[in-house]
């Protein structure tokens, strides 16, 4: 669960947030994320790292989001993070490090649920630099990914642990959809041209 920070000037022009029920979402999404890995340098392999416990109802974001993104099975991305083998507080930081011993200088996407202000509940954010998981709920973990995908489950500041158990699974499920289907079509596209791009040179 990652805290929701107050965006600078400089962190709002590198983020995107928008609200789940843009008709744009898809769209908006994909060509922020575009944006993103156009910054990966070629031959660097892709890692999505879904961050989040099938135990809680708000912090299931990351897992729905592995579960769907394991349905494509993609060759142009590596997953770790599903409701049957989530990627939590506890094994955290044993799974990153795995990532770096299997991959050379991998590009790290992570995706985490996160709290925020209720004008925000149900917002989906693409920002670069890594996701801090646990920020939400007061716990040390280690940074997530060289951008971040996170969806806005409910409202932050008080009583953390009972809000994420009385988050709506709807919103939660709705939001994991939109993130796995606009992350597998934006890395699908972004290796498409890459690989054209190799073919002409």
């Amino acid at each position: 669960m990652t805290q929701l920070p107050n965006p600078s000037q400089q962190q709002q022009l590198s983020c995107l947030k928008i609200p789940h029920t843009d008709p744009e979402i898809h769209s908006a999404i994909i060509h922020r994320l575009l944006f993103h890995l156009s910054q990966a340098k070629d031959k660097q392999q892709v890692i999505v790292v879904c961050v989040g416990t099938d135990r809680s109802t708000g912090d299931c974001l990351g897992p729905l989001v592995g579960t769907a993104l394991a349905r494509y099975k993609s060759p142009w991305f590596h997953l770790f993070g599903t409701l049957e083998e989530p990627v939590h507080a506890v094994n955290l930081q044993e799974t990153l490090s795995s990532i770096y011993a299997l991959y050379d200088n991998p590009f790290v996407i992570g995706i985490d649920a996160c709290l925020g202000q209720s004008s925000s509940v149900g917002c989906i954010q693409v920002a670069s630099g890594p996701l801090k998981p646990g920020a939400g709920v007061h716990k040390e973990l280690p940074p997530v990914g060289d951008i971040h995908l996170t969806g806005i489950v409910n409202v932050g500041g008080f009583m953390e642990y009972f809000v994420l158990q009385n988050t709506r699974l709807s919103l939660v499920v709705r939001l994991s959809e939109i993130i796995a289907t606009s992350l597998n079509e934006a890395i699908q596209e972004w290796k498409t041209r890459s690989t054209l791009v190799a073919r002409l040179d």
